[in-house]
């Protein structure tokens, strides 16, 4: 933080600069302190040592203050400036929530988009804190000054440098509008976010409520508008340092997982749910698992993990919700998953266990038409390297989206419980031996031959018999996965430092 010497006696200007400087530091403003932490908040001077290198801290706009004659507040309500996260340089703001309730001022407005215009400039990450209700009325105008140009500096770094918005308590209007285009956004619990606060809602709808009653993060957290829920400032603090280094150098190769329990995580049975996470959790090193979006379109998980300290991006279908079968929530979560790990080149390894795309008239209102396409267009155009893994289930349009021979993976391995089709196998055969089924009047042996076919059907398009017609590279002891997907990325090279940006990261 602000390093304060003493003056030279001689030098009063030195001493003027001292106090200003001392002014706007949490020692020197006791009562503001004791409010933030009654509120069980950090203040924004202790959420930045938490989050920075001890002793990289260098601040921009610190003497700041409000264009407003009268209005008086530390640095105008925004702290900013550069350092150091886990070794990497970094630009930071904070909104300050005791100076006006963390508002956007003409001022401040004109600070952070100085820092975004500077992290633009030389490709820095961005990690916001977005406390405040938005816009502060009374102090937003300043002589010939025409729109801030703050959102849409902001809107540019997408896809060039990571972005990262944790919001502690309540974020609204213009804080919301930021937090919406961050790469990554942590809420804690108990927040709340809105693109307009209670007294807008009342203007417009004549409904007194609170901030909590517009946006709580539940809902959210239910609409995958946010990544991840932390328990309290400190929680969010270490996610957000967690995330920033998966898009860093390879980290020191972390320990090995138990390979061998791969070959009793995933039933036999294919009407037999299990838990994908575990499969992840057994490739990854230890401990390295980071999954995104949790209680959004839970028929897929998606995580960051590291492979020998390696950052790979995991895509995996999850049977315990709908069998597997890819949704709209689904399609949508995957989609920007895939573009976020494209845009900064981090390998794609695609776990393969579903059944197609969600069927069915609910399914259809949800628009999956269009949101199944715009998952297989994010895989399709992504030039990152990917490797597939067929788990289980292999079926359809879900399983040509999930790392098929024509989106060209470097490799495409499957497990011996893997079973491939155009479509279901049971639907297959009700199709195909529609005419015999229908003239067995007896229900019960209609049945049976149902089953009898449909085990006759399994057996042809069993893994290893889909191997033999080159519809996967190889069929591979579970056991084996993790060391051949190691063998494999080390075949591809890390993408070379970009000079500009690769694409545009579609906001959630």
């Amino acid at each position: 933080m602000t390093s304060v010497r003493a003056a030279d006696p001689a030098r009063p200007d030195l001493q003027l600069l001292l106090d200003a400087q001392l002014s706007i530091l949490d020692p020197a403003r006791p009562a503001a302190v004791a409010r933030q932490h009654a509120r069980g908040r950090l203040t924004v001077r202790e959420a930045l040592d938490a989050l920075i290198d001890s002793g990289s801290w260098v601040e921009y706009g610190g003497l700041a203050k409000p264009a407003m004659t009268g209005m008086d507040g530390a640095a105008d309500g925004l702290v900013m400036g550069t350092a150091r996260v886990g070794g990497r340089a970094v630009d930071l703001v904070l909104y300050d929530y005791t100076v006006y309730g963390g508002t956007q001022s003409a001022i401040n407005h004109l600070k952070i988009s100085r820092m975004f215009e500077h992290a633009l400039r030389h490709r820095l990450p961005v990690i916001c804190w977005l406390e405040g209700g938005g816009a502060r009325v009374q102090d937003m105008s300043l002589p010939a000054r025409g729109p801030t140009s703050t959102f849409v500096t902001f809107a540019r770094l997408s896809g060039l440098v990571p972005t990262i918005g944790i919001v502690p308590s309540r974020a609204f209007a213009g804080h919301a509008n930021l937090a919406g285009m961050c790469d990554l956004l942590i809420a804690v619990r108990g927040s709340a976010l809105g693109l307009a606060g209670p007294p807008l809602v009342e203007a417009a709808l004549g409904v007194k409520l609170t901030p909590e009653q517009i946006g709580p993060v539940e809902v959210h957290v239910q609409t995958g508008v946010v990544d991840l829920l932390a328990d309290d400032d400190s929680h969010a603090i270490a996610l957000a340092k967690s995330y920033l280094a998966y898009f860093g150098p390879a980290t020191a190769p972390g320990p090995a997982p138990d390979a061998l329990a791969l070959r009793t995580i995933v039933p036999e049975s294919p009407r037999r749910a299990y838990d994908v996470r575990k499969v992840i959790q057994h490739l990854a090193d230890v401990g390295s698992v980071l999954e995104l979006k949790p209680s959004f379109g839970k028929s897929v998980v998606t995580a960051l993990t590291r492979f020998e300290g390696r950052t790979v991006g995991v895509l995996a279908n999850q049977p315990l919700h709908g069998a597997g079968a890819i949704d709209s929530a689904a399609s949508v979560k995957a989609a920007r998953f895939v573009q976020v790990c494209d845009a900064y080149d981090i390998p794609l390894l695609l776990l393969c266990d579903t059944p197609g795309l969600m069927v069915g008239p609910e399914a259809e209102k949800t628009g999956l038409i269009r949101h199944s396409g715009r998952l297989l267009s994010a895989i399709a155009n992504a030039t990152t390297p990917m490797m597939t893994v067929v788990l289980r289930k292999a079926y359809g349009l879900g399983y040509y989206i999930m790392g098929s021979q024509p989106l060209d993976p470097a490799v495409l391995l499957a497990w011996p419980s893997a079973e491939y089709g155009g479509m279901g196998l049971e639907g297959a055969v009700t199709i195909l031996h529609k005419r015999e089924l229908e003239a067995i009047e007896d229900l019960a042996q209609r049945a049976l031959r149902h089953r009898e076919l449909t085990e006759r059907f399994k057996q042809e398009h069993r893994a290893i018999e889909a191997a033999g017609k080159l519809v996967y590279d190889d069929v591979i002891d579970p056991a084996d996965t993790r060391r051949l997907l190691l063998n494999t990325l080390r075949t591809l090279e890390p993408a070379p430092p970009r000079s500009g940006r690769k694409r545009v990261i579609e906001p959630f």
